[in-house]
């Protein structure tokens, strides 16, 4: 509680109010977290950001409760590329699909893609740029040359060599789960893309684990006796959070973005399995019904602006010297 007390000023007799601090009050401060939240919050293109974002997600939730999955592989050649109608808001497939549907159930698998390759491209990452740059020396330098040997050859490039290898529906068949068929490269797709993707989070990982390695809370734990794992993982690997948050914000944006790559050329998720990027690839040779590569193209190119915009937001909150 604030507690005001009444003093004479000595102008004019005039009385002002002095606000005094409870102590505990006073003693207790506001975290680096809190404080970046509270930045993020007053970030305008992040927000707007949040908002895509949450779209998006509702959209492909609650469309896969009101249009059951059995509607998005219905066919039909005699409603071909019908244009969008109130029967069927997006339109019709090249063999009679509903766009709509599609665009939901493909939103699901474009997600998922993202967010898991995401996932793989941040533990490869954070574990090699740790290594890299708490050990050091031979370590440090081996590991960084091959960041950089990858760094040098286009992803896809790579993505387009590991799916030729790792492809073959025969050696990879198609499986079920929770009552949906999924087609195995979805899987194939999801390691591709991380495992070519870890490079630049190692690099920002390593850097920012050879600025703290070299503070003295690390150098007290050692002179202590703390196990190196310890100091990892209670010192070093905390202090690399706000840099991984914002790289695997924007990494989820650039697996969307290489997924659809594949798709359109025909070598991403293989049917049944619909994403928004093998919808465009169908799309390709009908470009005149423009109803069937518009939809899943401005659904992809929401969710990456909403991504980035958030993903800028996260940057400048988290960044120690903004003092907005």
């Amino acid at each position: 509680m604030t507690t005001q007390t009444n003093t004479s000023s000595l102008r004019g007799g005039q009385e002002e109010k002095v606000l005094s601090l409870n102590p505990q009050q006073a003693a207790k401060g506001v975290s680096n977290f809190a404080r970046s939240m509270r930045r993020l919050r007053k970030h305008r293109m992040a927000m707007v950001g949040a908002l895509l974002l949450l779209f998006i997600f509702l959209y492909v939730l609650i469309g896969s409760l009101l249009i059951p999955e059995s509607v998005s592989i219905y066919n039909d050649p005699r409603r071909a590329l019908q244009a969008p109608s109130a029967e069927h808001p997006f339109g019709t497939d090249v063999i009679g699909r509903d766009i709509l549907a599609r665009t939901i159930y493909g939103g699901q698998i474009s997600l998922f893609i993202g967010v898991t390759a995401m996932l793989v491209q941040i533990l490869v990452g954070a574990a090699v740029g740790l290594a890299a740059g708490y050990l050091g020396g031979l370590a440090d330098a081996l590991l960084m040359r091959l960041a950089e040997a990858m760094l040098s050859i286009p992803q896809l490039f790579l993505a387009l060599i590991a799916l030729r290898i790792f492809s073959d529906p025969t050696q990879f068949p198609d499986f079920n789960f929770m009552g949906r068929r999924f087609s195995s490269t979805m899987i194939v797709i999801v390691f591709v893309i991380g495992l070519t993707s870890w490079m630049r989070v190692s690099r920002i990982v390593r850097s920012v684990v050879l600025s703290v390695k070299e503070q003295e809370y690390v150098t007290a734990a050692r002179s202590i006796g703390a196990h190196s794992w310890r100091i990892v993982f209670r010192h070093v690997l905390p202090n690399c959070t706000a840099p991984i948050i914002v790289s695997a914000t924007l990494g989820v944006a650039a697996a969307i973005l290489l997924e659809a790559y594949l798709g359109f050329l025909g070598l991403g998720v293989r049917a049944p399995t619909p994403t928004w990027g093998n919808i465009m690839g169908e799309a390709n040779s009908y470009l005149d019904s423009w109803f069937y590569w518009f939809f899943p193209a401005i659904f992809i190119m929401l969710t990456v602006l909403g991504i980035n915009f958030l993903g800028d937001g996260l940057r400048d909150a988290f960044d120690p010297r903004s003092l907005k």
